[in-house]
């Protein structure tokens, strides 16, 4: 009989537990969402003082939600505008095709020619930084040329976290950062751009085919179709997050935690090796320590 209501006091108690950490969780999801919509208010208004505005816009979950937002703000005086170039994957572009069509905005694809410039095919720690400085080059002649008084692009409040020298290529064109000036971190946007119905809001994080590189190595458009290539066999196999970076003959396959244990299943290494070898690899291997942002980076702590 103790035994009995012991059971009973026990299985009462865990129930009320986890009544009361959902109930906490709940007040914390719709503080976060409160915060959030507040912030999108200050966007919007910050946009709204704009004459006109091109969007730098890559398919993203972060320059998606600002396209929208500007396209909500501006409606037909705001233009996205995507760079197309062999840095540029295939899935990216039908993402962004995929987007446009979805909700409307105004949208063009422009080439750039960053593979024209020596100093980004030498790929050295800046190769960010004169990518960013072609694209906005040629979008400053397109604004010319259209008369749009200002561009913005995506960078966001977790952004400034990480090592990227395009920033630095930002500044110098003047190019307006709407979500970072909104204080806009990633999760909030992934929050917004939920709520807005934008498909991208939980698109894995995404960065051009040139990051699969170690800096040091020429970048070219022969390798980054080889890496397109491959990480499209990726995601055909079914992986969500992923990077196959390119050391030479040997394929680096760096998957999320999540998807790590199925990526060690002697069948599916089999199926994963003979799609990346077929491609001209010599060597494939799957990274032990899975995905993680901007990997590469850590070479340059040991230069």
């Amino acid at each position: 009989m103790s035994f009995s209501i012991f059971n009973s006091e026990h299985a009462l108690y865990f129930l009320k537990n986890m009544v009361s950490q959902s109930i906490a969780r709940s007040e914390e999801h719709f503080a976060e969402e409160a915060a959030a919509l507040a912030k999108q208010e200050r966007l919007f208004a910050s946009l709204r003082g704009l004459d006109s505005l091109l969007v730098a816009f890559s398919g993203g979950t972060d320059s998606s939600y600002l396209a929208w937002a500007a396209h909500h703000a501006l409606g037909e005086r705001s233009l996205a505008v995507t760079a197309l170039s062999a840095s540029f994957s295939r899935y990216d572009r039908e993402q962004a095709e995929a987007f446009v069509r979805s909700t409307g905005v105004r949208h063009e694809f422009i080439e750039t020619r960053e593979f024209d410039n020596p100093l980004y095919v030498a790929n050295a720690a800046d190769r960010c930084y004169h990518c960013k400085d072609e694209l906005f080059d040629r979008m400053e002649a397109l604004a010319r040329d259209r008369h749009f008084s200002a561009i913005a692009y995506g960078i966001q409040a977790d952004d400034t976290r990480d090592f990227r020298p395009g920033h630095r290529a930002a500044r110098e064109h003047r190019v307006l950062a709407p979500l970072l000036e909104a204080t806009l971190g990633k999760n909030e946007i992934r929050i917004l751009a939920r709520r807005a119905g934008l498909h991208a809001w939980d698109r894995p994080a995404s960065a051009c085919l040139s990051s699969r590189i170690p800096y040091g190595t020429p970048v070219t458009p022969e390798l980054l179709e080889k890496i397109d290539r491959a990480e499209a066999a990726l995601r055909e196999l079914g992986f969500r997050q992923f990077r196959v970076r390119a050391h030479g003959e040997l394929a680096r396959i760096e998957l999320a935690p999540e998807e790590l244990a199925r990526g060690f299943d002697p069948a599916m290494a089999q199926q994963m090796t003979a799609r990346l070898k077929s491609l001209g690899f010599s060597f494939v291997t799957l990274d032990l320590e899975g995905y993680r942002q901007g990997s590469l980076h850590s070479l340059l702590k040991k230069k």
